[in-house]
């Protein structure tokens, strides 16, 4: 009898514990688009991915794409959609003077362009990254 209790206890906090620990709270949610970019890097438009901490935006993803040269071999690639509250219409990062930091500029959340931390509250996920390969000239950006 005393295991059947503690086996009924156990499933109880079990259940809790998935059913209310793990919801995601949607409006942190940046929405899952398709993404499948080729970006030719001799192109004068992306001229700036041409040294390493050089970035651009392009078309694609939910608000756009930042892209990021973070070394001579290696490029990040994040949604413009802030996330924090991503459903808001200008929930958009942009790319401050610094040449380093992206911030929205309605909840004033501020992210590392290296990696896509949280520099700066209120967002507490990092900006959603895209995978990237390169080939000495063209750039694929997808997921």
């Amino acid at each position: 009898m005393k295991s059947v209790f503690k086996i009924s206890i156990s499933c109880s906090i079990l259940f809790s514990l998935f059913f209310f620990g793990c919801r995601k709270d949607s409006n942190n949610t940046v929405p899952i688009v398709a993404v499948d970019i080729f970006i030719y890097t001799s192109n004068p438009s992306f001229i700036n991915l041409n040294a390493v901490g050089g970035w651009v935006y392009v078309t694609g993803g939910v608000r756009g794409i930042l892209v990021y040269r973070k070394t001579t071999t290696e490029f990040m690639a994040y949604d413009r959609n802030c996330t924090y509250n991503s459903s808001d219409a200008c929930a958009t990062i942009v790319v401050d003077n610094t040449n380093i930091i992206a911030t929205d500029t309605c909840c004033h959340s501020k992210f590392s362009i290296y990696d896509g931390s949280v520099l700066q509250a209120p967002a507490g996920l990092p900006l959603k990254a895209y995978s990237t390969t390169w080939d000495g000239n063209v750039l694929h950006i997808y997921n």
